[in-house]
């Protein structure tokens, strides 16, 4: 029996230079939905104590431009709130593309849950 790859395409090797270390969105359970949020519904609540790499930045936006965003980025919804915590770099990538919305792995939690990621 064949099994059928899910994972997402991966954009032609040495065009872009960053890589993904978590897991696909292909091997995930644990109640996870993937899902289009608008940006401006996600909430950032750790303050940047560091800039983004710019040039990382600019090579998300080119690709992002030419085969869209192939990871999503992992938001908590709590209490009918998102809160964003990884993917710094792709959704400055999406803010100054002026794109509405960003694909997100979204992940239901509780306020307990909210306070470990705040810590």
């Amino acid at each position: 029996e064949e099994s059928q790859s899910t994972s997402a395409p991966q954009p032609a090797a040495g065009k872009y230079s960053w890589t993904f270390d978590g897991p696909s969105p292909a091997r995930e359970g644990g109640g996870r939905q993937v899902m289009d949020l608008p940006v401006a519904s996600i909430r950032r609540p750790l303050g940047r104590t560091r800039a983004n790499n710019q040039d990382k930045v600019a090579a998300l936006m080119e690709s992002i431009q030419d085969i869209g965003l192939q990871e999503p980025i992992d938001v908590l919804l709590v209490d009918g709130v998102y809160y964003g915590f990884s993917g710094c770099h792709r959704f400055e990538a999406h803010q100054r593309l002026g794109l509405e919305t960003i694909r997100c792995r979204v992940r239901k939690a509780n306020q307990q849950v909210l306070k470990m990621h705040l810590m």
